[in-house]
């Protein structure tokens, strides 16, 4: 495998990012709702207070996750994606390490994230990596991630 290397979102990466994450979100249901992800349109703008990394093995980006900053020392994973290819290879992991690093350099306390109830191999995806879940609503799974 070519090196994998995560780094910091850059514009020149907008549409190859934001096509990975509608295709991962179209091969788990089946459709897409463009009304859902108004936050792709511009990644750099949307995430302008968060960390926005991307994994690349190559020339090419084969993962996402985003960490963004709530109240209260609590921040947030979102947009978590492996290209189905690259899936089951260690890429997601490295990614979310990555992101749990930054939450502890920049001194929060806690990390969250949710998923969907029925995406049961992301679900034990989060629980292998030490995160627990609080609650269920609505459909969606919530989780997490204390950091000492």
């Amino acid at each position: 495998m070519t090196h994998l290397l995560i780094t910091p979102f850059h514009p020149d990466d907008q549409t190859a990012v934001r096509q990975l994450i509608l295709v991962g979100l179209v091969e788990h249901w089946g459709f897409l709702d463009s009304t859902k992800n108004p936050d792709l349109e511009n990644i750099a703008v949307s995430y302008a207070g968060a960390t926005f990394l991307v994994a690349r093995l190559g020339n090419d980006i084969v993962g996402t996750g985003a960490l963004v900053p709530h109240q209260a020392g609590t921040a947030e994973i979102v947009r978590m994606s492996v290209a189905q290819q690259q899936r089951r290879r260690g890429i997601g992991r490295r990614i979310l390490d990555a992101l749990v690093e930054q939450a502890r350099a920049q001194g929060f306390q806690r990390v969250i994230l949710e998923t969907t109830a029925t995406w049961q191999e992301v679900i034990e995806f989060y629980l292998r990596c030490g995160f627990r879940i609080t609650h269920d609503q609505d459909g969606d799974v919530y989780f997490l991630l204390e950091l000492l």
